[in-house]
């Protein structure tokens, strides 16, 4: 029974698209199809949590064939929460959707591709194989692309060919480097991987230094991290509103996971690699908040800032380079309490921003205003992600910050943390920008609206059924933000462990048990670097 549960996840959204296609001529019947599904793969999440938390992680032979030759499924505490969160956005965004959604998409497949989406995600989160993460990537792309698509028009179009353009030069660069590493290991099992690297890097250090050279620009390009970030806010304003939700909630924090989990689990140890990871980290802080800055468009202000908090699970990331044990799970507990905190407070800054644009048909700042007066329950859902998003106390934001600026401290990164403490304000400017524009400045004059665009709509006559649906799973998601920031203890265990085990490279090898092969030398050390 208990091998099931890893696969459920990526079952659920298959099962739930597929009836979904059967059934696209009836509007009211797929929806309820889709929620069902969402809750059920929230509850699969939960079940599979609870037991990796009681009894350990869990690992499923595909079709019964022992790593390092079959397909592996391990359902560790990093993988589990990843899983649980997203399949709590999945429900979020559906609920929300159900309050606005536009017919002719569902017809066209909303729901399909969107559980294709999520099939992806959680598929990446548990795959113990690296060729079987390249796979999951490109069934992400396949639902997200006709997700950025879905409904026409040039600017969507415009992104949507960027978008996939850039995530099929992603994939490539990632199937060049799964290529040498396979040339050079003859598997691609991940712990199996670890434990050959850890010797053909003493033989071929060029090859696997090229390898792993091709894996960071690959998942740097799909976390979004500086210089790869350009494709991003190009991108996340255009869909519908919940498209956008789970894109900002999901698909960079998938690639912030690849990077954690290859390079701190399966690649050996790089200098170079971390070196890059601390510069690139410091200027995704820096770039992308000062974009957020310049920006005049509610969503483009929030893509802006995906990029800048990137920069601080990078950072967490990349201060496991430290030669001090303390500081390397410091580094590592940070990273995952950044990761939880941000998809949650993201995909609700988004919701909120949803519910501008159906209230208004604009997202363009200076035709906005006076929404405190007219939805003062808006203001409250748009400040509580906003200032948690900037780091102020008592919300996530607050918690998630401090620990990675005391990870950087501890490191000796100073003019990193330094950076770090300047992208926060600079956050806290830009939220209150949106703040005074939205929200508190006077109700500029009414103009005629220009149709055609996807962030320019007619004004909806809002009916109470709808925006109760919108705002339900934004005051959720507040209701989160704000009791991870009063009792930060509980999802600062959760990191803890979840971070332990990531650190822990011979546990995650014993877990798999890859050595099918008893002339491959075991390598046994908790110290995954010294």
């Amino acid at each position: 029974m208990t091998g099931i549960l890893p696969i459920l996840p990526i079952m659920i959204p298959l099962v739930t698209a597929c009836v979904c296609l059967l059934v696209s001529g009836r509007r009211r019947t797929q929806r309820a199809i889709a929620l069902t599904g969402a809750t059920a793969l929230l509850s699969a999440g939960i079940a599979l949590a609870v037991y990796v938390w009681h009894h350990g992680s869990v690992v499923v032979h595909v079709g019964g064939w022992d790593a390092p030759v079959g397909i592996v499924l391990v359902a560790d505490p990093f993988a589990v929460v990843m899983v649980l969160i997203a399949a709590l956005m999945h429900l979020a965004v559906s609920v929300y959707t159900l309050g606005r959604s536009d017919a002719a998409h569902e017809r066209h497949g909303y729901f399909v591709a969107m559980n294709i989406l999520l099939m992806g995600v959680c598929g990446a989160f548990l795959t113990g194989d690296l060729f079987n993460l390249y796979v999951w990537f490109e069934v992400m792309l396949i639902g997200s692309f006709v997700l950025l698509v879905m409904g026409g028009g040039r600017e969507r179009m415009r992104a949507g060919i960027q978008y996939v353009t850039l995530s099929l030069l992603s994939s490539a660069m990632f199937l060049a480097g799964v290529g040498i590493l396979y040339g050079i290991a003859h598997t691609l099992n991940m712990a199996h991987l670890s434990e050959r690297l850890a010797l053909a890097n003493v033989d071929h250090p060029w090859l696997v230094t090229a390898a792993s050279v091709l894996l960071l620009i690959s998942f740097g390009i799909k976390a979004a991290v500086f210089p790869l970030y350009f494709w991003l806010p190009a991108s996340y304003h255009a869909p519908a509103p919940a498209v956008s939700a789970i894109f900002a909630g999901l698909l960079t924090k998938v690639g912030v996971y690849a990077l954690i989990r290859v390079f701190v689990v399966v690649m050996p140890f790089s200098s170079y690699i971390f070196t890059v990871l601390l510069v690139a980290a410091g200027l995704t802080m820096l770039m992308g908040v000062l974009g957020a800055v310049s920006q005049t468009g509610f969503r483009r202000v929030l893509g802006f800032h995906i990029i800048s908090q990137i920069g601080y699970m990078v950072m967490g990331l990349a201060l496991v380079s430290s030669e001090d044990p303390q500081v390397r799970e410091l580094a590592m507990i940070a990273a995952v309490f950044y990761i939880l905190h941000h998809i949650i407070v993201k995909t609700n800054l988004f919701l909120v921003g949803g519910i501008v644009l159906y209230l208004t048909g604009t997202e363009d700042l200076s035709r906005l205003g006076g929404m405190l007066k007219r939805a003062p329950w808006l203001a409250v859902l748009f400040m509580i992600p906003a200032m948690s998003l900037a780091g102020l106390p008592p919300l996530s934001g607050f918690w998630a910050k401090l620990t990675v600026i005391k990870a950087g401290l501890s490191g000796g990164q100073y003019l990193l943390t330094a950076v770090a403490l300047l992208a926060g304000i600079l956050t806290l400017v830009s939220m209150l920008k949106l703040w005074h524009e939205v929200f508190w400045k006077p109700a500029p004059e009414p103009q005629p609206v220009v149709i055609g665009g996807s962030s320019r709509l007619k004004p909806t006559t809002a009916s109470k059924r709808s925006l109760l649906l919108m705002a339900a799973p934004s005051a959720l998601l507040a209701t989160l933000t704000i009791a991870i920031g009063l009792f930060p203890q509980a999802l600062l265990s959760v990191a803890e462990v979840t971070g332990r085990s990531i650190l822990d490279r011979a546990g995650y090898i014993e877990r798999i048990g890859p050595s099918a092969n008893p002339d491959t030398p075991t390598t046994h050390t908790s110290d995954i670097y010294r």
